[in-house]
């Protein structure tokens, strides 16, 4: 397997999850009401698996070796689009948020956090074919099969600390400060 197929996997489960959002949308249309507990998932979900799993191996990994390669100045303007739309994601993913917090503290956010779903549902589909479709393979070229199994085996270290990351972070909110741990055989 090349390093693009466990990217272009994880597209798959993204794509039907943002597939949700629009019957949350329309939902809403109906009832004037927030499923806030969906929001805090969808969030979850978002920021975890889509962001900072599947974003993280992109800009992390593949991204930061395409760096050091002589790309084409088509290939590296896709990249740092790429790049451009990870962080335009983010923004919108803060935003819902903040309105849903808003929205759950009694401020009527309803149009706002549809309007938020409705940018999401819009954004992730021609992002993922732009990856898919113009990038990915496209990027393959530039790396040795000795290479990509190194990314590879890089993608799977990234995965196994994925877990460790997450909770540790929100042993920290619940503790209310740093905490200096690692699991065995993982650098802190």
């Amino acid at each position: 397997m090349k390093p693009i197929g466990i990217l272009m996997w994880e597209h798959r489960l993204i794509e039907r999850v943002i597939g949700l959002f629009p019957e949350h949308v329309a939902r809403i249309g109906r009832t004037g009401t927030v499923d806030t507990f969906f929001i805090e998932n969808a969030v979850d979900f978002i920021r975890t698996y889509a962001d900072r799993t599947h974003h993280g191996k992109e800009e992390d990994i593949l991204f930061r070796q395409l760096e050091g390669k002589n790309m084409s100045p088509e290939h590296r303007k896709i990249m740092v689009d790429l790049i451009n739309e990870h962080i335009h994601a983010r923004g919108l993913v803060k935003k819902l948020v903040d309105a849903n917090d808003r929205y759950i503290k009694g401020e009527d956010t309803v149009n706002e956090i549809s309007g938020l779903l409705e940018s999401l549902a819009g954004f992730y589909p021609p992002h993922i074919l732009k990856e898919d479709r113009d990038f990915f393979h496209q990027s393959m070229g530039y790396f040795s099969k000795e290479e990509q199994d190194a990314m590879l085996h890089e993608f799977e270290e990234f995965d196994r600390r994925m877990i460790h990351e997450k909770y540790k972070i929100l042993a920290e909110k619940m503790m209310g400060s740093p905490i200096e741990w690692a699991p065995p055989g993982m650098v802190r």
